[in-house]
């Protein structure tokens, strides 16, 4: 799928991983720019590998006005436990990503286009609140929208590099998703430093948390 203009592409990885951190990204890219986006390989990131993600978005970044955000596991509970919802958290990020790039160009934007994750009115909300009036499109399946694939590859390679530096920090492998090797991963990781080491490593409103830290045999 594709539309014609300046378009803003925006996506986040991390959102169903425990461990790491929610990463949102946009990049802007024109008519132009397709041809391109095409022979580099973009397409939606869950169907690239994640070292083939690492290699397509240097490219990316060196080529196209672009921003990510990273919302660190801390940072991430604290703004969670605020809301108690996850897409009004997405939704105010998104927006966070759109006004920002669209205060970062000078040139001209037509619209941004969002991976669709919620009620479409959150969204416009959260992007009226930053006072940005650019208008936004929210699509199922917005991956298939150039723009939004590369968006898409921004943010998890940045994801893959967040977990990468994490895993080496610990000297353990953090697996990503919300699997049962998670929950012993963490279980593995509250054994040795304590239930708090959660707070600053995974997202605590996931049922991964109540498995990895059930019972009291583990020191706070």
């Amino acid at each position: 799928m594709r539309f014609s203009g300046q378009i803003i592409g925006v996506d986040e990885s991390g959102k169903g991983d425990f461990f790491g951190p929610l990463i949102v990204a946009g990049l802007l890219a024109g008519d132009a720019d397709l041809e391109f986006l095409d022979e580099i390989g973009v397409k939606d990131s869950k169907r690239v590998t994640d070292k083939r993600c690492l290699v397509i978005a240097e490219r990316l970044r060196a080529r196209f006005p672009h921003k990510v955000v990273v919302l660190k596991p801390e940072e991430y509970n604290r703004r969670y436990d605020k809301i108690r919802n996850l897409n009004i958290l997405l939704a105010q990020c998104h927006a966070g990503v759109i006004a920002g790039l669209a205060n970062q160009v000078s040139s001209r934007i037509d619209f941004a286009v969002s991976d669709k994750f919620g009620k479409n009115e959150r969204l416009e909300s959260a992007l009226a609140a930053t006072a940005c009036s650019l208008p936004v499109k929210q699509l199922v399946r917005g991956e298939a929208v150039p723009q939004v694939a590369a968006a898409s590859i921004l943010a998890r390679s940045e994801f893959v590099r967040q977990m990468d530096k994490l895993s080496e920090e610990l000297q353990i492998k953090l697996p990503k998703g919300a699997s049962a090797h998670v929950d012993e991963v963490g279980r593995q990781l509250v054994s040795h430093h304590g239930i708090d080491i959660l707070t600053s490593l995974a997202k605590t409103h996931f049922k991964n948390y109540q498995r990895a830290t059930a019972g009291d045999l583990f020191p706070r």
